[in-house]
């Protein structure tokens, strides 16, 4: 406790710079887990956390074994999770490599610019610019299928079979930019010495990518893919609720947009908290395991 009241006196400065953060987690992500309980009761607003019926595990067994659409809800979240881990996450390491490679500093400067145009989009415009593109009437992508194809208009969101693809399409869309930042910082951190260590040997710009760039890369890439996990089961909710409709419901509906209707729409505080709670304890077993592994085989962790 002395020591640590030496580095407050001595790093005050550093200190009142992390308090906004500190104070952030600690009342919008600690304080409400409290809140947790009424995932174990049948809860009533009129009387309260303390003053509701104690119904054990109830909830989650309503969930798993008498919601129909239970398992299908998840094999839509396990599935949009699958595809972003796939498309989305690989993504902005490939475009920070090729970023890396451009050599005319203004086209570099220029493209980075508009990769991170759509990041500082809302949700709500940015699922309003795919309604109307992929709209059958006045859609641009129906006008050149239309135009240079000779195919019959498609409606995109009223197939279910399009959605996974429109929805991940749009996440690598909207964040690719933005994601590449961490890694032409991790790139930047490279020793430049081993590029010219690299060349006396012989290796070709390919050989120094694979051997070099690349693996400069890897504690970053291993830090973002363990957090990411931690977030498996959970999806763009915006982004989906504005996209989806009753066309598109058998792949579109995830546990996110099944708590916000139970909870919200139907005022079942308690089953949607119960749902909620499954999807975090899911989210902190995969970090958890995710993070032994790594640090099993690598030096870089996030604990």
């Amino acid at each position: 406790m002395y020591r640590f009241g030496l580095s407050l006196r001595k790093h005050k400065a550093l200190y009142l710079l992390m308090l906004p953060g500190i104070l952030y987690y600690l009342l919008f992500k600690y304080v409400p887990m409290y809140g947790i309980v009424i995932a174990f009761q049948n809860y009533s607003i009129g009387r309260g956390m303390l003053g509701s019926k104690f119904v054990g595990l109830d909830h989650f067994i309503e969930f798993f074994v008498n919601t129909p659409d239970s398992w299908k809800l998840i094999r839509n979240t396990v599935m949009l999770n699958v595809y972003d881990l796939l498309f989305h996450f690989p993504a902005p390491i490939v475009l920070a490599l090729l970023f890396h490679e451009l050599r005319i500093q203004w086209f570099k400067r220029l493209v980075q610019s508009i990769s991170y145009m759509p990041h500082f989009l809302s949700t709500v415009v940015i699922a309003g610019i795919i309604v109307t593109f992929l709209s059958p009437s006045t859609g641009i992508v129906n006008h050149l299928l239309v135009k240079g194809f000779g195919i019959e208009p498609v409606l995109f969101l009223g197939l279910p079979e399009w959605f996974r693809t429109i929805y991940v399409g749009s996440e690598i869309w909207q964040k690719i930019g933005w994601g590449t930042i961490l890694y032409l910082a991790a790139i930047s951190g490279v020793d430049p010495t081993l590029y010219e260590a690299a060349k006396i040997d012989g290796a070709n710009r390919l050989q120094q990518v694979r051997h070099i760039t690349f693996i400069g890369m890897v504690p970053v890439m291993i830090i973002l893919f363990v957090l990411n996990l931690g977030h498996f089961m959970e999806t763009g909710f915006q982004k989906i609720l504005l996209l989806y409709n009753s066309m598109n419901y058998e792949t579109s509906d995830v546990i996110n947009t099944f708590v916000y209707r139970r909870g919200i729409l139907d005022a079942d505080f308690s089953f949607a908290t119960a749902v909620g709670l499954f999807q975090s304890a899911i989210g902190f077993i995969l970090v958890v395991l995710a993070n032994r592994i790594v640090r099993k085989y690598s030096e870089t962790s996030l604990w």
